[in-house]
C-alpha cells in the first residue's frame, strides 16, 4: 500500500511538451510510472515520449482514464490548469510550477471547495518536488535512484531536504514508503496536516519523517494534530535557525511574521508535542533509524 499512487495509476501530464515538462516525462516513464497521456492546448493529436498529447484534460480522462496530473504549465496558466483538472474528476494532481501569485492560489482553493470530499481532488503544490512511492511511481522531479522501498514516510516543504533525508535512509538501508513534497508557497494544496492524516492510515508506514521551515502556521498545526490524532513515531527538522525575521529566505512562504513561524519556536512546539527533533540536516537519517529501533 502507498499513498496516493502506485504502479497502476494512471498519469498525465499537463503541458508535456515543454522541455523540463518532456524531460521529466521521460524520467517518470523510465521509472516505471504509468504516463497514460500529455495535455497542451492546441497540439491535440500529436504524440510526445511516446504517449498521446489531449487538448484538454476531460478528453485525456475519457479517452486513458487518467486519475493523476502532472501540472508542468507556466505561473500565469498554472492555476487554470490545475481547476481544470479539478473539474475533470482527476483524483492526485502535484503542481511543480513556481511563481503562481497567491492570489490565483486562493482562487484555485475556492474552486477546489466547490466538491464534495469524496470527489474532491487532492492536490500538493505548486513549487514542491512531487510525491514518490519507490519502485512503484514517481509524479514530479526528484532523483528517483535515491530512494529505496520501505517503511519511512516522508513530507517535505523542501524538495531538496526530502532528497537529502532519502538518502541517509538508503545510507542505512532503510526505505520510503511515500515520500510527499508539499511545496514551500504560503499557500498550497496539502498541509503537513493533511498528508499526516494519509501516513497514518497507511499500513506499510511505520514512521513519518516531517521537513518543515520557517514561516507560516502548518508546522504548528501539524503539532496539535500530532498530539491528539498520530500513533506512530515522527521525526522533525526544521529548517533556518539562523534565518532574519522579515526576509523571505528561498521559498516565497520562508518568512517569518508572527509568534510560531521561527524554526526555535517550531522546534519547541513540535518537541513538546512528542515529536523527535533532528539537529541538524545531517543527522536526519540517524536520528530516523534510531527511532526505529
Amino acid at each position: 500500500m502507498s499513498i496516493f499512487l502506485d504502479r497502476e495509476t494512471r498519469v498525465i501530464v499537463q503541458g508535456i511538451t515543454g522541455k523540463m515538462a518532456r524531460f521529466h516525462a521521460r524520467e517518470m516513464i523510465d521509472y516505471g510510472t504509468n504516463v497514460v497521456g500529455g495535455v497542451v492546448p492546441g497540439k491535440g493529436g500529436e504524440t510526445c515520449e511516446g504517449v498521446p498529447v489531449f487538448n484538454t484534460v476531460k478528453q485525456a480522462v475519457s479517452e486513458t482514464g487518467a486519475e493523476a496530473t502532472l501540472v508542468f504549465v507556466p505561473p500565469p496558466a498554472a492555476a487554470d490548469s490545475i481547476m481544470e483538472a479539478a473539474d475533470a474528476g482527476i483524483r492526485y494532481c502535484v503542481c511543480i510550477t513556481d511563481g503562481i501569485p497567491a492570489q490565483d492560489m486562493i482562487r484555485v482553493k475556492r474552486y477546489m471547495y466547490r466538491y464534495p470530499k469524496e470527489r474532491r481532488m487532492i492536490l500538493t503544490g505548486p513549487n514542491c518536488a512531487g510525491t514518490i512511492s519507490p519502485g512503484k511511481a514517481m509524479l514530479g522531479i526528484m532523483p528517483g535512484h535515491i530512494y529505496l522501498p520501505g517503511n519511512v514516510g516522508i513530507i517535505g516543504r523542501s524538495g531538496t531536504l526530502g532528497y537529502e533525508a532519502a538518502a541517509q535512509l538508503k545510507e542505512r538501508g532503510l526505505g520510503v514508503s511515500t515520500s510527499v513534497g508539499i511545496g514551500g508557497d504560503p499557500i498550497n494544496g496539502s498541509s503537513f496536516r493533511d498528508v499526516l492524516e494519509h501516513f497514518e492510515q497507511d499500513d506499510e508506514t511505520h514512521v513519518i519523517c516531517m521537513i518543515g521551515e520557517i514561516g507560516g502556521p502548518q508546522e504548528a498545526e501539524a503539532a496539535e494534530y500530532i498530539r491528539s490524532h498520530v500513533s506512530k513515531p515522527v521525526v522533525a527538522y526544521v529548517a533556518g535557525l539562523t534565518a532574519p525575521k522579515g526576509r523571505t529566505m528561498g521559498h516565497a512562504g520562508a518568512i517569518i511574521s508572527a509568534f510560531g513561524e521561527s524554526a526555535s519556536e517550531k522546534v519547541e512546539i513540535l518537541a513538546a508535542a512528542g515529536v523527535t527533533m533532528a539537529e541538524n540536516p545531517a543527522v536526519i537519517g540517524e536520528t530516523i533509524a534510531r527511532v526505529m529501533q
